[in-house]
C-alpha cells in the first residue's frame, strides 16, 4: 500500500518517541514521557506507513507565542523517502504562527536554516563519572518546598515562554530530585536531577553565578549518589563550561540552538544546564 498517514499521538504513545530517541543515543530520562505530555499533549505526531510507525516528531506549544520542536526521528530503514519532510510540515503547522526553537544536531543545521531557523548558540552535552560531595551546602532546600510562583518567575528569565504545567510535572515526578539555593530570601539557584537510560542528567540548572550553581549541583549529587552524570551546557556561558569541566565531565556531543524568529531577551548567563534538548 505504501500509504503514509500522520496523526497526533495519544499521551500514552509518547513513550514510543522516547524509546526511539534512546535508540538514537540521546539518553532520555526514565520518566520523561508523562512530563513532556503535560504542557501540550497535542504536540506529538506519528507518521504510520501501512499501519506501522515510520516517523515521530514533537512541536510543543508554550502559550500563544512560542513552540519547541524535538523528537524528529525517521525509522532508519525508511530514511531518504520524504517521510520526514511530511511529518515535519505537520509539526510546523501545529506551531504556527509561533516562533519555534529547536536543538538540532550540527550536521542538520543547514537544512534547518532552509526552513527559516537561525543559529543562536551551541549547546554541548558534558558527561562523566563524578563522586558524591562529602559536604554539600547547608543553604539548599528541597525544590518542592518552594512556591511554584517563585520557580516560575525564575524560569521566566531563562526560557522564552511560561511553562507552568511542564515545570510542575518535572519537579514533582517520582525519581526526579530538585534542590534550590536561597540568598537573602531570593531564589539564587535551582536544579533537578533525574535518572536516565544511562546515568543521570542534571537539568535545568539555573543560578545567579557559578558559586550558586556549584552549591545546587553538590546538593543534587548528594541526594542522587555518585555515578555517571550528564549536563547540557550553553557553550556561550563560560562559567557553565568551567563548572562542567570542574566536575571532571567531558564533551559528548553538540547541538545547535536555533529559532525561527525573535524571542524575548534571556539570561543565558544564568543557564548552567539546559532542561532538555527535546522540549527546551
Amino acid at each position: 500500500m505504501n500509504d503514509l498517514s500522520i496523526r497526533q499521538m495519544q499521551p500514552d504513545e509518547i513513550a514510543l518517541a522516547v524509546d526511539w530517541a534512546a535508540a538514537e543515543g540521546w539518553n532520555p530520562g526514565l520518566a520523561d514521557a508523562p512530563c513532556f505530555a503535560a504542557e501540550d499533549p497535542q504536540g506529538f505526531f506519528i507518521a504510520e506507513l501501512d499501519g506501522e510507525p515510520a516517523a515521530v516528531i514533537s512541536c510543543v506549544n508554550y502559550g500563544a507565542q512560542f513552540s519547541f520542536l524535538g523528537f524528529y526521528i525517521v525509522r532508519p530503514d525508511l530514511r531518504g523517502r520524504g517521510h520526514g519532510l511530511k511529518i515535519w510540515n505537520a509539526a510546523i503547522a501545529h506551531a504556527r504562527p509561533r516562533v519555534i526553537g529547536l536543538d538540532g544536531v550540527v550536521a542538520q543545521q543547514a537544512n534547518y536554516q532552509k526552513s527559516g531557523f537561525a543559529l543562536a548558540y551551541a549547546n554541548v552535552r558534558y558527561g562523566g563519572t563524578v563522586a558524591t560531595p562529602s559536604a554539600p551546602s547547608g543553604d539548599t532546600v528541597a525544590l518542592t518546598d518552594l512556591p511554584m510562583a517563585l520557580i516560575e518567575a525564575g524560569d521566566a528569565t531563562v526560557f522564552p515562554a511560561p511553562r507552568p504545567a511542564f515545570l510542575r510535572a518535572w519537579i514533582n515526578t517520582s525519581g526526579h530530585v530538585g534542590r534550590a539555593l536561597m540568598r537573602d530570601g531570593k531564589l539564587a539557584g535551582w536544579g533537578v536531577i533525574r535518572p536516565c537510560r544511562t546515568g543521570r542528567k542534571i537539568g535545568p540548572l539555573i543560578a545567579d553565578d557559578r558559586a550558586g550553581a556549584e552549591a545546587v549541583v553538590a546538593a543534587l549529587l548528594a541526594s542522587a549518589g555518585s555515578g555517571e552524570v550528564f549536563l547540557d551546557v550553553p557553550a556561550v556561558n563560560r562559567d557553565a563550561v568551567a563548572l562542567a569541566q570542574g566536575l571532571g565531565l567531558s564533551p559528548v556531543f553538540e547541538t545547535a540552538r536555533m529559532y525561527t524568529g525573535t524571542i524575548p531577551p534571556l539570561r543565558i548567563d544564568r543557564v548552567f544546564g539546559v532542561t532538555t534538548f527535546e522540549l527546551g
